[in-house]
């Protein structure tokens, strides 16, 4: 499926000279640690004891009884330590850091989910942290940048640009090139340069592994279809690995954001908006206008507020593995509220963009029908952006303050 980074058309390492070796110097680590049994063990070891793995496979009882249709099972990665999947990539990294020898991690961060994840390994690990996060995703994510920086991490607020997550990419590759030596880059999704999106898929790979199991395990047979969000990729891409080679159709759900036709949205593999490009390091979709300048992304979720999408994820969508919707703003606050109400579970605005997209296709399905949704994350993070989204006017005065005190 890999050769030297590509995947189809798409990926390869497109990075500045000076980054060339401590690229080859992750690349090399990497490959010699997914081929050492001990490091495999070390890992799991860490994620069982340290993380909470595996996480559950719920039965959604109550939303299964109101559509009358598929059973529905939903991955529960919101159990995971720090809220999300995010932590499966991270710790892997953090070992990876320590074989290099680097006493220092960074990242960038949209949701803030990937922030606390890594802040929260450097924590254990003993590394310094520095985060890097767009102003607007700081203001809409208040609570995780609290959370980054009692764990003991910088937090850097990006003023440049959209303020969003490519800018905090941008930031985070600037720091990268300037104190390589001593600075190991924890991206947190399958993009970027070679071999990043291979490792970041291979760490959440867990996810899909437990699910298969799990669902295996409770119902003697394989989901119908399996629904994960895609920002960058790295939820999506790990529990889908594990049924690439069966009968299973597998959805990946984009932010619609006001829509398609709008330019309000971060559909790039779903819309007729994404288009072939190189930024971040590798060639992939990315929404872009025809003189190759990134547009301006929009989603109720920060976490899929990126103008780029895994090339892994693209390749899939060429092959015609992997099919590709997107759900609206509207779609997924709607979404949410069901499965709050229903099952007592709070996904995160991400997550709920899988939710949305499996309950639009629910009444083509029938009771012998089984879907698997996953939930990547918690929707703790999200309360300023909901409670605004519903009209609450004592949480829409106080974003408005920390707007203002981030603008100033």
């Amino acid at each position: 499926m890999v050769h030297r980074g590509y995947y189809g058309e798409f990926g390869g390492s497109f990075i500045p000279e000076v980054l060339f070796s401590s690229i080859e110097e992750l690349a090399d680590v990497f490959g010699q640690a997914r081929e050492d049994p001990g490091f495999r063990a070390e890992y799991e070891n860490i994620l069982s004891t340290y993380s909470c793995r595996p996480t559950p496979l719920t039965f959604a009882e109550n939303l299964t009884r109101y559509f009358g249709s598929a059973r529905i099972y939903i991955k529960r990665e919101d159990l995971n330590h720090t809220g999300a999947h995010k932590l499966n990539n991270v710790m892997g990294q953090g070992l990876l850091a320590k074989r290099m020898r680097k006493p220092r991690v960074i990242a960038e961060t949209g949701a803030g989910q990937h922030g606390v994840a890594t802040a929260t390994m450097a924590a254990r690990f003993g590394l310094q942290c520095t985060i890097y996060m767009g102003m607007v995703d700081m203001a809409r994510q208040r609570p995780n940048v609290f959370w980054m920086e009692r764990l003991g991490a910088e937090v850097v607020p990006v003023r440049d640009g959209t303020r969003l997550l490519k800018d905090a990419i941008n930031e985070a590759l600037r720091d990268w090139i300037t104190n390589m030596d001593t600075t190991h880059y924890v991206l947190g999704t399958a993009c970027g340069p070679h071999p990043f999106p291979e490792m970041v898929a291979w760490f959440q790979s867990i996810i899909g592994r437990e699910a298969r199991e799990q669902i295996m395990k409770y119902e003697g047979r394989l989901p119908t279809r399996v629904y994960a969000c895609v920002g960058g990729g790295s939820n999506a891409l790990g529990i889908f690995n594990a049924f690439f080679n069966d009968p299973v159709a597998l959805v990946g759900v984009e932010a619609g954001g006001q829509g398609l036709y709008t330019g309000k949205h971060a559909a790039r593999l779903s819309s007729r908006d994404g288009a072939v490009g190189v930024a971040h390091g590798y060639k992939g979709c990315f929404l872009q206008d025809r003189d190759g300048q990134m547009k301006q992304t929009h989603s109720v979720a920060a976490g899929l507020d990126y103008v780029g999408v895994s090339p892994v994820l693209a390749s899939l969508k060429c092959k015609g593995r992997v099919r590709f919707e997107a759900a609206t703003d509207e779609e997924v606050l709607k979404a949410f509220s069901l499965v709050v109400r229903k099952e007592g579970l709070v996904p995160a605005l991400e997550s709920a963009h899988a939710f949305a997209q499996a309950f639009k296709e629910l009444p083509d399905l029938c009771g012998h029908d089984i879907i698997l949704i996953n939930q990547s994350g918690r929707g703790d993070k999200d309360i300023f952006t909901i409670a605004d989204a519903f009209g609450d006017p004592g949480w829409q005065a106080f974003i408005k303050e920390r707007a203002a005190e981030y603008d100033a």
